[in-house]
This record gives structure tokens, sequence and C-alpha cells, in this order.
């Protein structure tokens, strides 16, 4: 076999000409594209210098934590690319309001889920880790998967790739995986040190379940679609017919179908963006500009606001073309609310990137409350300056205005946020603990009011910290040459994710202790190679044992019968004592007492 390089230096035979004619190996970078890098929406953000006015700080860049607070920079309103829209005639809207101004709460929608909140589990039966692994990759899914790998490993050897294929099959392909998540559990800088031997820095483990260099050879050849078929879409590229996502969509479609059949929502639901960094470019790879991301893929996820479970997720392809005709930000909320699946009543809290009027409207008339971060250069927000808030209002200043359904509220915290929501009042009396200067100019630690779509927009949104938790405290990924392999590791990382929170939900409902995330992943881990985490102590020597000289049945006389002379007391100290034990490997009687141990003296 051909010596392979490791699989950050990955063979060249394998980089050469990657990603020729494959889907989604084509660059996207549009005009509509570079403003969605920006976190912009040209459908619906406008151009904020056409009119004069200069945007203030909004929260259109939260915090690592989605508090809604923004950073100084303002830097995702910068003005859009190519797009010079003048603001719309029905954005205006009458004066702000203070908090001193009643405001009336809309009536909650009536909460009516298509199924039971929660798992979907029998919970007499018993779930063990790799259990609920499956539930996301099933045996038959496996089975596919492996065919479809077969196929294109034979398919790269017709090409002249030089290393020896032996057909993966569900078992290997389990031990496969089980090491992928052995090495998010054990970090080493590359793939190959996991096989390093006679060093103080040796792992043991993954020697025993497979070869390195067939790890990485299954890692070349992952291929979730039939390569026959690739072939056929390939040739459809610049047709409304090609699909970018062909390559992704047989276990995408089963993960996705999965997390939607085996567990409901409860009422608040979050959607928000994820980055899958990956550092060479290829098709659908996307630059955050205006945050801080390295090159990767951009998702959007819908999950619960409870305790972060993924319920369904769209892969940005880098269309720029939509079939509303009302952008990207609109298009991947609505194509990830799903009335028919969900039932109705839910509550969704967004950030500014899909915060819109006509969203929030259009989620309404689905029975869908809406709670988001909004930018002032969005299409039908109110423009009007009339007491409006200023630089110089102090800590806790808020001002609002209700165009219903909708309402608007700003607020000045460390600096102004801007939210907008069609479920909550403006404000109901809430505070929060900041530092603020006194009137003798020194700071001092009060509270300040708090609207109340601030309150519950933080509140919320932390299942989308749980969720990035999760995610990136034991990630799966590592460098690969192609980018539907990128994804696939993805893929894993939601099974084992969703599969944990199914966990916790079971323990939850019969009041045990559930696992912790580590915990849960090295059992997975342990099942998916045939082991168990626990190494079971190792055997001594089995021969050299003291055994009794005599085999008399009655035990008084055991002590006293069939006993020999002690050959090292003989030998050695030309003593002669009588023992009743011997070692049964050397059959010689030695003497086994506290004072005068021979047997061990023996066998030194």
């Amino acid at each position: 076999m051909a010596t392979m390089a490791s699989d950050d230096e990955a063979a060249p035979e394998l980089l050469e000409s990657e990603d020729e004619g494959e889907s989604g190996a084509e660059s996207f970078l549009t005009e509509d594209e570079l403003a969605y890098d920006e976190g912009l929406d040209p459908a619906e953000d406008y151009d904020g210098q056409q009119d004069g006015h200069t945007e203030p700080c909004t929260s259109g860049e939260e915090d690592a934590n989605h508090s809604a607070y923004c950073e100084e920079d303002g830097s995702s309103l910068s003005v859009t690319r190519g797009h010079k829209r003048k603001r719309s005639p029905h954005s205006t809207a009458k004066s702000w309001k203070t908090e001193n101004d009643p405001d009336i709460c809309p009536p909650p929608n009536r909460f009516v889920p298509a199924r039971p909140p929660g798992h979907q589990l029998n919970s007499n039966n018993k779930h063990m880790p790799l259990d609920l692994f499956k539930l996301f990759l099933s045996n038959e899914a496996i089975s596919t998967l492996c065919e479809n790998t077969n196929k294109q490993a034979a398919k790269n050897i017709g090409k002249g790739k030089k290393y020896s294929w032996t057909d993966l099959d569900v078992p290997e392909f389990l031990n496969y995986v089980g090491l992928t998540f052995f090495f998010s559990l054990v970090k080493l800088d590359n793939i190959c040190d996991y096989w390093k031997k006679n060093t103080i820095f040796s792992v043991l483990f993954p020697a025993d379940v497979m070869s390195q260099d067939r790890y990485r050879v299954i890692s070349w050849n992952i291929h979730m679609s039939d390569p026959e078929e690739d072939v056929e879409n390939d040739r459809q590229k610049g047709t409304p017919q090609y699909d970018h996502l062909f390559r992704l969509n047989p276990l995408m479609d089963t993960i996705k179908h999965a997390c939607n059949t085996f567990y409901h929502p409860r009422q608040k639901l979050l959607i928000d963006e994820r980055t899958i960094v990956r550092k060479n470019h290829a098709g659908m790879i996307q630059k955050g500009a205006a945050k801080p991301n390295k090159l990767g893929f951009k998702l959007f996820v819908l999950s619960d606001s409870s305790n972060g479970y993924i319920l369904d997720f769209a892969v940005y392809t880098g269309k720029s073309r939509f079939e509303s005709g009302t952008g990207l930000a609109y298009d991947s909320v609505m194509t990830l609310i799903k009335s028919a699946h969900l039932g109705s009543g839910y509550n969704l809290f967004l950030d500014s990137f899909y915060t819109s009027p006509k969203l929030f409207k259009d989620l309404l008339s689905l029975n869908v409350g809406a709670c988001g971060t909004y930018r002032d250069n969005r299409r039908g927000c109110p423009t009007t300056h009339s007491n409006a808030l200023t630089k110089k209002d102090p800590k806790g200043t808020l001002r609002w205005i209700r165009k219903p359904p909708v309402v608007y509220v700003k607020w000045k915290d460390f600096c102004e946020v801007s939210i907008c929501s069609t479920v909550h009042q403006a404000f109901s009396g809430h505070t929060v603990e900041r530092r603020v200067k006194s009137e003798d100019g020194k700071s001092t630690v009060g509270f300040i009011p708090c609207p109340t779509p601030v309150m519950e927009y933080n509140k919320y949104m932390g299942g989308a910290d749980m969720l990035e938790q999760l995610t990136q405290s034991y990630s799966v990924h590592h460098k690969t040459s192609r980018w539907y392999r990128v994804l696939f590791l993805h893929f894993l990382q939601i099974a084992a994710t969703n599969s944990f929170l199914l966990h916790k939900e079971l323990c939850r409902e019969k009041h045990e202790e559930p696992m912790t995330h580590r915990a849960f992943l090295e059992e997975l881990t342990a099942q998916l190679c045939g082991v168990t985490v626990a190494v079971p102590p190792t055997k001594g020597p089995s021969g050299h044992l003291p055994v009794p000289i005599s085999n008399q049945p009655d035990a008084s006389k055991r002590a006293s019968y069939g006993r020999r002379t002690c050959v090292q007391c003989r030998l050695i100290k030309k003593e002669y004592q009588s023992t009743p034990w011997k070692c049964r490997e050397c059959d010689v009687a030695l003497c086994l007492i506290a004072d005068r141990n021979c047997f061990e003296a023996w066998h030194e």
C-alpha cells in the first residue's frame, strides 16, 4: 500500500482538482451574496445614507450571549453594495412614546401544538446512547451510505488513486464514527498522532479499532449520494433543475426527518445562524465580513429555546433569487416554520438579520408570534425623529411606537437597543441591575427600567447559547478535502447533540440524574466501537499460584495432612520446614506465612 499523507496534509492525488465538476463547487459572490456576508438582506435593508440619516447603533451585532446589546462600531449597517433604495413612504409613524405612556399587551396566542411537547419515545423502554443515536442514523441509512462510499472508492481507484480498498459495511462504519467522536473527546493536533507508538504520548485505543490507513481512506471516500447520479446532476449546472445540495440530500433528509419525528418543541422557538468553519474555499462557503468568522458554510437552524434541540435546518446554497421575492431572511424563516407539522401558537425569537415588519405580520397570520432585534434601515420600520432616543439620554431611557400588530421599542443600555414584537407590550415595569452614574458623577449600582421585549428576548435566546456550547465543546470537525464531507461531519454532530438532549428529556421524565454531555459522548463512543468505557483489569499470571498440597475434604486436616518440606528453606537456608502450600505451575512446596514468604522469594 502506498504511504498515505496525514489528514491535515491530504494525499496530493486527492487534492488535485478536488472540487472540479462537483455539486456546490462554484463560487456565489454576487452583489446579494456580498451583502449577506455582511449580515444584510438587500430585499429588506435600505441604504442608510440615502436620506442623510445616520443609523444609530442597534443590536444587529449581538454579543456571544445573544443579549440585546450591540457593538459600538455598527459595522453591520454598512451600505449595501449596488442597492440604492429610498425609504418607503409608509414607514413613518407619529411621535415616539415613553414608559409613562400606557401600552396594551396583545392577547396571547392560543398554543395548539400538533403533538404533545417533548420527546416522542416510549419511556418504558431503556434507551442507551447508541439507541438514541441510531434514531438519527438508522442501519438502513448507514447501509445506503456504505454502498455509495464503496461506489465512490471504486470510482476513485478507476481514476488511478493508489490505495487499497475493501468494501465498507455497517459495523465498520459504526467503528469509524466511534473513532471520530473519540477524536473530539481526546484532542491531538493531527489525525496521525492517534496512531503514534512507543512514545509517552501514545494513545492505544484507535489502533485497536482500525488502522490509521483504513481510517483515512474511509474519510477520503465517504459519500452520501450515489456517484452515478452525481454525474447526471452535474450536467444540469446552470439550469433550474440543478440541485446544489444533491451530494448532501440522502443523509441530510434522514437527519431532518428524525429531528422532527422524535421530538416536538415547547412554545418558545428560536432561529439562529450557524457557520461551520472550513479553511479551504469551495462552493457554498460564505465569509462573514461583519462578524469574526472564518470561511465556512452557513446554516439556518430552528431549535427549541428551552433546551437547544435542533428541530430543522437549512443549508444556504448561495442562490441570489428567491421564489417569494422577499429575500433570504424572510425565506429562511418561512421555510423552517411549518405549521402543518408544528401546530400554532408558538412564539419565535430572532436576531436582526431576520426581523422585518412583513415577516412578523405574515407569521402572525399563521398564529405565530415573533420577537426580535431590528435595524432602523429595514423596510417598514418607524423613521420618525419626534421624541426619539438620543445619545445623551441616560441608561434606562426607552421609547416605543405601536404600529399594529407590531410594537417597536428603543432602549438605552450600554448602547441603543432596537427591538420589536407582536406578543409583548412595550413596558410592564421590569427593571435590571446596571452600573450607572449618580448626580455627583460617581458610578454606582442601581436598577433601571427594561422593556418587556428585551427581557423576554434575553431569556429565550439563551437556547442558542446552549446549542452553541453543546456543538462546540466536543466538535468532530477536522480538515477534509471535499466540501460535502465538512457537512457530513456536522450531521454527525447534530445527531449526537440531539441524542444527548433526548437522553436528558427521558431522565427528567423519570426523575433520574442524566449523564453529563461528556459522559454521554464517552458511552456513545464506546458502544459505537463495540467496547465498554471501563477497561477490565489486567489479569495476572495464571500459572504460578499458591495452591494446597492436600485436597483433604475435612477442613480441620488440611493444615496438617500432606505437608512437604519447603524447597526454598531446604536449598537456601539449609532448614527443613514443612508447609501445606505449593506452586501450581512449579509443583514444589513453598512456605507462605506472614513472616516467611518463600513463595515470593522462589519466583524472584
